[in-house]
């Protein structure tokens, strides 16, 4: 019998509701890049000249309940403190991914995804009612909050919602949406005051609930609750088929997380089982290899590294064209992740962002040791050009593959642990790139460039291709 042809356009929309969440992570990770530069100056911009009336105190402490500390006015921000407001976010998203996946599996994928959203405008309204770094910490903190369970439960919604045929150039807008985050608020914020681009950032979380709340919960979900009901709306929803091809592909998935369901999976079983442990590897590898490319750290960085550089180009300019290029690379990767395979694109971008860090670092190497004046161009291309790597490969595909990697028994407390360590990561490398810079920016750049390297050898002999074939095959091929 033929079956009713999926109506790909619903589930593209809704997957771009979903990821209005990751706009969200983008504009925060890419937040400090025009603000540190305010933070710095001793200038009426900066919220920490601002002053502090009464009433606002009361309202900080009711809203953050750390009291004085937070309302103790600092009128300029240290070294130290730009390296904790870069890094505490990803102690916020460790905190988030460690309770995303098992808030998921008692309240649903998307109830907890919308939770992201609360966090993301609390962050916000702190920014905008606060007047000192204190503050600041907690809103980064919150920020990274809902940045966790974005990044934890993002990959996990499309994977499920998503057909097999779809899943990778799906899974691969999670960056996209990132970057657009990023291009965002890099072409903003360094053009309005601090104020104003607060009130402009928590428009888009505002957007992110009041759109996410009217799409489907996902049928998998439905289906490890025996809500089969539920999830033929869902379905129905998503896919847009008729009633009978509806239940015939709900009753596959029924089947499906039946048959994952009788061995219900716990912490202890990820490690006991190969298929399983084999599945943490690559989803764990890939995302760790992605945090130790040094991206994050880059991104973050991005106006104090032209600046440093003695670049020719505005700073802020530069910034924003190396944002752009990497949303142009993300834009390219939907079409051929799903034509060349996963695998391939991945050994192709791990193999360019080690050449251009080396490079990277050569150049910075030269400016202590030598005379740079006739290479001042080069850091803006070697930049683009690792960041058109970056997000062609190693920025979205291991958030695709952290989507297909686990059966539904183990999804959610596997999906936890890899999101939790890739964040933890996360924090090492941004907390640190300030004192490793200070050093000396070759340094940096240079340790990147290795993990880069090995990270190619890492594709090349732990990670299985993907491509077009289904959840179930893949933990066949997995067991293999």
């Amino acid at each position: 019998m033929d079956l009713d042809p999926v109506k790909k356009y619903r589930i593209f929309l809704i997957v771009c509701c979903a990821n209005l969440g990751s706009f969200s992570v983008g504009i925060y990770v890419g937040w400090t890049s025009p603000v540190i530069p305010k933070l710095r100056a001793n200038s009426a911009d900066s919220p920490l000249n601002f002053g502090v009336s009464t009433a606002q105190e009361g309202w900080i402490g009711a809203l953050v309940s750390i009291g004085a500390f937070l309302v103790k006015v600092s009128k300029i921000c240290t070294s130290a403190q730009e390296g904790w407001i870069g890094a505490l976010v990803s102690i916020g998203a460790f905190l988030g991914a460690l309770t995303a996946g098992l808030i998921a599996s008692k309240f649903g994928r998307k109830f907890t995804l919308l939770s992201s959203s609360l966090f993301f405008i609390s962050s916000y309204m702190c920014l905008i009612i606060g007047r000192s770094i204190g503050v600041i910490y907690v809103a980064r903190i919150l920020q990274g909050l809902g940045g966790g369970i974005v990044t934890t439960l993002t990959p996990m919604y499309i994977g499920e919602i998503a057909t097999d045929d779809f899943r990778g150039a799906l899974g691969s807008l999670i960056l996209l949406f990132m970057s657009c985050g990023l291009v965002f608020v890099y072409s903003i914020g360094p053009y309005v005051s601090f104020m104003t681009l607060q009130w402009i950032c928590i428009s888009i979380p505002v957007l992110f609930f009041g759109t996410f709340c009217f799409m489907p919960e996902t049928p998998y979900y439905y289906a490890m609750k025996n809500r089969t009901a539920d999830g033929i709306r869902s379905l129905r929803y998503l896919r847009g088929q008729n009633s009978k091809t509806t239940e015939i592909t709900m009753e596959h998935i029924q089947n499906e997380v039946d048959k994952s369901m009788l061995n219900k999976g716990s912490i202890a079983d990820i490690f006991r089982n190969r298929a399983y442990r084999k599945a943490l590897l690559i989803g764990s590898g890939l995302l760790i290899f992605q945090q130790l490319s040094g991206t994050k750290a880059v991104l973050v960085n991005s106006q104090s590294i032209f600046t440093s550089a003695n670049s020719s180009l505005d700073p802020a300019i530069a910034t924003i064209i190396v944002g752009l290029c990497q949303l142009v690379s993300n834009l390219l990767t939907p079409y051929v992740v799903e034509r060349a395979g996963r695998k391939i694109v991945l050994l192709i971008s791990s193999c360019g962002m080690c050449l251009t860090l080396v490079i990277l670092g050569t150049f910075f190497y030269i400016q202590k040791h030598g005379d740079v004046s006739y290479i001042l161009w080069l850091p803006i291309p070697t930049l683009i050009g690792f960041n058109l790597l970056f997000g062609f490969g190693f920025g979205p595909i291991p958030w695709a593959v952290l989507g297909e990697m686990f059966p539904s028994n183990i999804k959610s407390s596997a999906t936890t642990i890899t999101c939790s360590l890739t964040w933890l990561t996360s924090f090492a490398v941004v907390r640190w790139f300030p004192e490793l810079n200070a050093l000396g920016p070759y340094y940096a750049f240079w340790l990147f460039s290795i993990m880069c390297g090995l990270a190619f050898f890492f594709v090349l002999f732990v990670v299985i291709e993907t491509k077009g074939i289904s959840l179930q095959k893949i933990q066949e091929k997995l067991q293999a």
